[in-house]
């Protein structure tokens, strides 16, 4: 955990837990971990709802860890079947703990990935053609917007999981789709025949996972130097960039890249390519943002998503998360031209005023919607924006 940190004092950590023996084995070491520093662990135990026995299994799994003092969720999902089912699973997953990690106060979610997993990952990756960064595998930790995502078991060989579960009497669930030669990684698994975790193949894939995820640490803290000197963000939505600061080179691309991944509300950067053009042009519109010839990143109108209903946690244009507990009825959307009509603060760009998140109380007829409240420029007052806030929280965390 050390290298993760730091914690503080008594931190409160979500672990996603299915039941296998790799999270019960994430779930039993940070409970112990946790009692020694004061801290909290809570259990999300995900139910997919793909097998007809899944409830019955995350239910024992619940009762295990509970009679162990573990406090425990159980996040039933009810996925249908259909394409891309562990891709979806994946998704709905990591949704499902984030929103527990926001429920209980959580500052981290961690899951249980071990070495031979890393290693499946990095050849999932070499089959798509993925780039340097890619084949650095899973990171240990990363910004998932609302909470870290840490993985603390990389590291660790599954067969050393599979004992400290023995150790504490437990049965683990065996999921069956982990051996289904539908799945490509199943294949994989199969194909490096080493479920102990520890053989030469999966070694040689950990080291060089490892040597590609120092490359990939070099280039970040290299476009955080380039950032640090040529951008300023705004917790409002909008970047200033100093267009000759930055440059134009690999390292300008890629802070560019993760610029644009943020202010348009992404899961990944445009490609390359179209950076380096966006750059080459100085001003245009790309992933959902908008360069202007001044400096300034933007949101792009044209892409903003619809009004969503306004309420605690609600997430609009995968940008802004909205904390409090709104007027029942209210929506959450852009500002628009509505904004012309507002006092504009000094540091505000007019071109950013529209792209504000701000609560309305909308109508059939456009003549009788409301404007309710703007909560950046504290709009109609203070005391009605009092007790909402709404924070910046992209989905891919941090540039990089």
């Amino acid at each position: 955990m050390s290298p993760l940190g730091p914690f503080g004092v008594a931190p409160r950590i979500v672990a996603g837990v299915s039941g296998g023996p790799h999270s019960l084995a994430l779930a039993l070491l940070l409970a112990d971990w946790l009692a020694l520093r004061g801290g909290a662990l809570t259990a999300g135990i995900v139910d997919h709802g793909l097998r007809a026995e899944s409830a019955d299994e995350a239910a024992s799994v619940a009762g295990w860890l509970e009679s162990r003092g573990i406090a425990c969720r159980i996040l039933p999902l009810h996925l249908p079947p259909g394409a891309a089912v562990q891709a979806r699973a994946r998704q709905g997953r990591l949704a499902a703990l984030l929103a527990l990690a926001a429920e209980v106060g959580a500052g981290w979610v961690a899951l249980g990935q071990h070495r031979a997993d890393q290693a499946e990952t990095l050849l999932l990756r070499a089959l798509a053609g993925s780039g340097a960064a890619g084949l650095a595998g899973m990171a240990p930790s990363r910004s998932a917007g609302g909470a870290l995502l840490i993985r603390p078991l990389l590291g660790a060989s599954p067969a050393r999981l599979e004992a400290v579960v023995a150790a504490a009497g437990l049965r683990p669930v065996r999921d069956p789709s982990n051996a289904d030669p539908r799945f490509t990684r199943a294949r994989l698994r199969a194909t490096l025949a080493d479920p102990e975790g520890d053989g030469p193949a999966t070694t040689a894939l950990a080291e060089a996972g490892a040597a590609f995820a120092r490359r990939r640490a070099a280039r970040q803290a290299a476009v955080a130097a380039r950032l640090a000197r040529a951008a300023m963000l705004s917790e409002h939505g909008f970047a200033r960039l100093d267009l000759a600061a930055l440059g134009r080179d690999e390292v300008a691309i890629a802070a560019l890249g993760g610029l644009l991944r943020l202010i348009g509300g992404a899961d990944y950067a445009p490609a390359a390519g179209a950076v380096a053009g966006l750059l080459a042009r100085q001003a245009g519109t790309l992933g959902g943002a908008r360069l202007t010839r001044q400096g300034l990143l933007l949101r792009e109108e044209a892409a903003m998503a619809p009004p969503t209903p306004a309420r605690d946690g609600a997430i609009w244009d995968g940008r802004f998360r909205l904390s409090g507990a709104p007027s029942p009825g209210l929506m959450l959307g852009a500002l628009g031209a509505a904004g012309a009509r507002l006092d504009r603060p000094g540091w505000l760009p007019a071109a950013v005023l529209r792209t504000l998140p701000a609560l309305w109380r909308l109508a059939a007829n456009d003549r009788d919607t409301v404007l309710v409240a703007v909560p950046a420029l504290s709009y109609p007052g203070p005391e009605t924006s009092f007790g909402i806030r709404m924070r910046f929280a992209p989905p891919g965390g941090a540039v990089g």
